[in-house]
């Protein structure tokens, strides 16, 4: 029995001893969690119990479990390094098309050939999809999809509005609208310009002159002393306003006719009225292959003033913008992330998908600090970082093994001594029998 006894404890020893090298072995693994071994006592039970003299039967080792605590977080150079801080596990996919689900805390991801986001076994990183406005429009796991990095130019987009806010100085000397002319400076008060893009993304300049209308012109009739006339010019060519006041002055000292847009103040220098309220320009043809371009000026909903100060732009803010070069990949603490381009530009690809389990000592574990989920484990729960139980990514970091070398230095140390002690038990039995043996 005692030869039993002591080989039970050798061979648990010996599992111990494995366990702690491995942990030892892997001190520098991303994402690696220890093991601990853990043992049961065996004692024989006979069908009415334990006499008082029973004797246990040795030892065995009722499991070894992987303990899932916090790696320190190990900061990178490199945005694609990603650490949870806190629970959670990343969810990968073997496949593009399939359903080999995987779940690692290991977040050393790279760009395949194709554009996909992977791990160094070519599995892909999944993520929730989102809207054009980056809202999750999903967090089940039938939904996720492998991140796919954008083409590396981004397609441009027409300018159809700009935001324009603007102070007109109303000390400046009324003049005559049709005298107006873009080419001599003292035939209009104040101007500014602004690029806009067309459907090519080709740019263009957009200007803007202001007239401080005179009391009785032609324009005038209401000899309003607060009125403005607006013209406006597209690469250095007018542009008529749809439903705007007819006036007929000056262009390069060549008479020209314009449809111009009226602005009308209160007394107190506050906003009043554009006329015509939507101040649209009539769809502009271009010679580059561009889709005609038409722009509404949003005077109404912006800073327009006339107040006796300088004149000052508060917001000249156009929409659309030219072809854009891929610069990055954002990914915020949730875990959203966003192709940035050089045109300002930031589309949303995807937020990474979470994962975690209410018995995470449960998963099965596969090798490359990654697990399957299994019965013991339970259902996986899934969600977005910085949610419920999930913690928050953390971008240009990685986190790093959560041995603890000094105890497992200790635990080897004691592995060691309970083998020596269990073969010393043999020795020792060993002895005891030779004894009896030689006996006569």
């Amino acid at each position: 029995m005692s030869f039993n006894t002591a080989l039970s404890g050798l061979q648990a020893a010996t599992v111990d001893l494995g366990v702690t090298s491995n942990n030892i072995a892997n001190v520098a693994t991303t994402g690696f969690k220890h093991s601990r071994t853990e043992f049961a006592d065996l004692f024989e039970i006979s069908p009415f119990g334990n006499t008082p003299t029973s004797v246990g039967s040795g030892v065995r080792v009722s499991s070894v479990s992987q303990q899932f605590d916090q790696g320190n977080l190990k900061f990178t150079d490199a945005t694609l390094d990603l650490a949870v801080s806190g629970q959670g596990f990343f969810v990968m996919n073997s496949d593009l098309a399939g359903s080999d689900i995987t779940y690692t805390r290991a977040g050393q991801f790279r760009v395949d050939n194709a554009g996909y986001l992977t791990n160094s076994a070519g599995e892909y990183v999944q993520a929730f999809p989102v809207d054009a406005s980056g809202n999750v429009t999903s967090t089940s796991l039938n939904t996720t999809v492998p991140v796919q990095l954008p083409p590396t130019t981004g397609s441009p987009q027409a300018t159809t509005e700009i935001e324009i806010g603007v102070n007109l100085d109303s000390t400046t000397t009324a003049l005559l609208p049709t005298a107006f002319d873009p080419t001599a400076s003292n035939t209009y008060n104040h101007s500014t310009s602004t690029t806009v893009y067309d459907s090519l993304g080709a740019s263009h300049v957009l200007s803007y002159y202001f007239v401080h209308d005179q009391p009785g012109s032609p324009t005038n009739g209401a000899n309003d002393p607060n009125q403005w006339v607006v013209f406006t010019y597209l690469d250095g060519a007018e542009v008529d306003i749809n439903g705007g006041t007819a006036i007929t002055h000056l262009n390069g000292g060549t008479p020209t006719t314009t449809d111009a847009a009226i602005l009308n103040f209160n007394t107190d220098g506050s906003f009043d009225t554009v006329t015509p309220a939507l101040s649209q320009n009539l769809a502009v043809a271009l010679t580059n292959g561009a889709a005609p371009l038409t722009i509404t000026h949003d005077f109404a909903n912006n800073p327009m003033t006339q107040f006796a100060s300088p004149f000052s732009v508060a917001t000249l803010d156009p929409d659309g913008f030219a072809t854009g070069r891929l610069t990055g990949l954002d990914i915020s603490e949730d875990g959203m992330l966003r192709a940035t381009y050089s045109n300002g530009i930031s589309n949303p690809l995807g937020q990474i998908a979470m994962a975690d389990f209410p018995n995470s000592q449960g998963l099965r574990s596969i090798g490359a600090a990654s697990w399957k989920e299994t019965i013991d484990s339970g259902a996986v729960i899934t969600g977005g970082a910085g949610t419920g139980r999930f913690g928050l990514i953390q971008s240009g970091a990685l986190e790093t093994s959560n041995v603890d070398l000094t105890q497992q230095l200790v635990n080897l140390i004691t592995a060691q001594r309970n083998f020596q002690a269990n073969a010393r038990s043999i020795e020792t039995s060993n002895a005891v029998t030779d004894t009896i043996i030689q006996i006569r």
